[in-house]
């Protein structure tokens, strides 16, 4: 499992690969008003470009590493919660959305929440480093605080489902765990 976000981000980073040197950067993969429902799938790994793409890298991995420290249902509830935050988006937002950062504001709100939820030393330190090291993302959060283009809404729906995901870890019962 420790190959996992490797994996994902490699999706990604292949994706992005094929549409700059196939399809000159025309070909999106976003959820949006009028896309298929698959594309809830599809988005988290299409990009606007390398730029994107490496900005949310850098943070995607160490966040994916960190919530994997805690297990490895923790970080797949994480995956399942941000797409399942995704559909309303989908279904009534009129502007279509693409990138892993609703992944990593799903990773942030995990284990923002995880340590006040569990008060053990791991997940503590665990939300610890991860407020320490991202915690100036959390203004992303807000539409006013967004660049213009930025998918406030993307991150807030990943953020809560990182919540939500981290509610669920925390009430299942321990022998759920790796």
């Amino acid at each position: 499992m420790i190959a996992l976000p490797l994996i994902l981000l490699g999706l990604a980073w292949l994706q992005e690969l094929v549409d700059q040197l196939i399809f000159g950067g025309r070909w999106n993969l976003a959820m949006g008003p009028g896309t298929p429902w698959w594309s809830l799938f599809t988005a988290p790994f299409s990009h606007q470009g390398f730029g994107h793409l490496i900005a949310n890298s850098l943070v995607f991995l160490p966040l994916s590493y960190l919530v994997l420290a805690r297990s490895q249902r923790a970080y797949l509830s994480v995956w399942i919660a941000v797409i399942v935050m995704e559909i309303p988006i989908w279904l009534f937002w009129p502007v279509g959305a693409h990138g892993l950062s609703g992944v990593v504001y799903g990773l942030l709100g995990y284990l923002v929440l995880i340590g006040f939820l569990e008060r053990r030393p791991l997940p503590i330190v665990l939300s610890i480093i991860a407020l320490l090291l991202y915690g100036s993302a959390l203004p992303g959060l807000l539409p006013w605080a967004s660049p213009a283009g930025v998918s406030w809404i993307g991150h807030a729906s990943g953020f809560v489902g990182g919540l939500l995901a981290a509610l669920a870890v925390h009430r299942a019962p321990a022998h759920l765990d790796d």
